[in-house]
């Protein structure tokens, strides 16, 4: 059950990252030629448009799957995700369709972001749910993992189209063919997906009747603290998750000025290492806590992001090392997030919980992250100024982990 969670998370975070991925090619594609930052900054702010829509997934599918279950919720944002992306694929450009191919892009971006904003709250509850509390921390991780995983296959399908087809042709049709991939990846989602069965904690919340009329409502009003907490611990999670994945492929491009190739290996490099020891970090919250792990990263998110992106440019052997080092910091916030969230709410609000806070983190600090660093770096002309984002988010992070209740090993609360 839980790696059925988690191969769900591969598939929906494989569609929703590509875009990152292409961001420097869907420019020149979508948006006004002539000014290459101009189209840049267009296309991230697309980008961050689906955030911004997040939250809106998060309270819809969160109503869903609190109301009628856990697996209906997740099979949705399967399709749907699958959908968005597809489209994507198939569009027309702005040359062929002139600005209806650019509102197209956007429209099927913002559906990208509400199906995100339904997946990981649901699959924390789904993979929460059916874990022991003395391993809980290991087994959330894992659907974080899938995310980072769905990613990691997105980055190196990017890498390896770049490669095998040449930067001429994956810039003129080859990007595409990720999106196309979403289609068939979507069948195989909803396939795992419709086998599943609800978790014990939902069919005994259902089965005595303690389900609640308007999750959303009873979120805010039982729950504000458990919702401020799980928006301030996912700030920096988010910043450093698309600074350190995405925005550093576009930098290590416009601003270093390594080839697209060496870029897009850096990223999955980065990527494959947390993968990695992702589940590391959450085994390591069932030993010693949520709570230290959270304060170490958080520390670790202020001290490190201006020394990380100097060795930027000491040499493309450095950048890579920096690179991978800097994304463990996120690595150890995802491995400690969705137990640490799940143990926040009770089941019958638990999805709208985390979906919520978790994409309200999103919209305020994740999908805004590529945009910003690529703004103060063109202001500023600090090849360093990104960091400084980085910081800032980490500060907001450690002072909630400070004020966090240990909470592992405990028992999830029903009502």
């Amino acid at each position: 059950m839980i790696a059925a969670g988690a191969i769900g998370s591969v598939v929906e975070y494989f569609d929703f990252a590509v875009y990152g991925y292409v961001a420097t090619i869907l420019a020149t594609h979508f948006f006004v030629s002539g000014d290459s930052q101009a189209g840049l900054l267009a296309t991230l702010a697309t980008f961050a448009l689906a955030f911004v829509l997040r939250p809106v997934g998060g309270i819809v599918f969160g109503h869903f799957g609190d109301r009628f279950g856990r697996k209906n919720a997740l099979a949705a944002t399967v399709v749907l995700m699958a959908a968005a992306s597809g489209l994507i694929g198939i569009l027309p450009t702005y040359a062929a369709m002139g600005v209806g191919a650019t509102a197209l892009l956007v429209l099927a971006r913002c559906a990208q972001g509400i199906a995100a904003g339904g997946e990981l709250g649901g699959a924390a509850s789904f993979v929460a749910e059916h874990s022991p509390s003395a391993r809980r921390g290991l087994y959330c991780s894992t659907t974080q993992t899938g995310a980072l995983a769905g990613a990691l296959a997105a980055a190196l399908t990017v890498s390896l189209l770049t490669t095998t087809l040449g930067a001429s042709a994956m810039s003129d049709w080859g990007w595409r063919l990720p999106f196309l991939i979403a289609i068939p990846l979507g069948v195989v989602g909803l396939w795992i997906r419709s086998r599943l069965s609800d978790t014990p904690h939902f069919q005994l919340v259902a089965e005595q009747g303690e389900k609640v009329r308007a999750p959303v409502v009873q979120t805010f009003r039982a729950h504000g603290g458990a919702l401020a907490r799980c928006v301030g611990l996912s700030i920096l999670l988010f910043s450093a998750y698309y600074v350190f994945y995405v925005y550093v492929s576009i930098h290590l491009q416009k601003v270093v000025g390594l080839s697209a190739d060496l870029a897009f290996w850096s990223t999955t490099a980065t990527l494959a290492v947390s993968t990695l020891l992702m589940p590391f970090f959450g085994a390591l919250t069932d030993r010693v806590g949520r709570r230290p792990v959270f304060i170490s990263a958080s520390v670790a998110g202020v001290l490190l992001p201006v020394p990380g992106f100097m060795l930027f440019d000491a040499g493309t052997g450095w950048a890579v090392v920096s690179h991978v080092l800097l994304g463990l910091i996120d690595a150890a916030l995802m491995g400690a997030a969705f137990s640490t969230f799940a143990e926040l709410f009770p089941t019958r609000v638990r999805y709208t919980g985390i979906a919520l806070g978790f994409n309200i983190g999103s919209a305020v600090a994740g999908g805004s992250a590529p945009y910003i660093c690529t703004w103060l770096v063109d202001v500023t002309g600090s090849p360093v100024a990104p960091a400084w984002f980085v910081m800032g988010t980490a500060l907001v992070t450690l002072v909630t982990a400070f004020t966090l209740r240990e909470t592992s090993g405990t028992e999830l609360r029903d009502v």
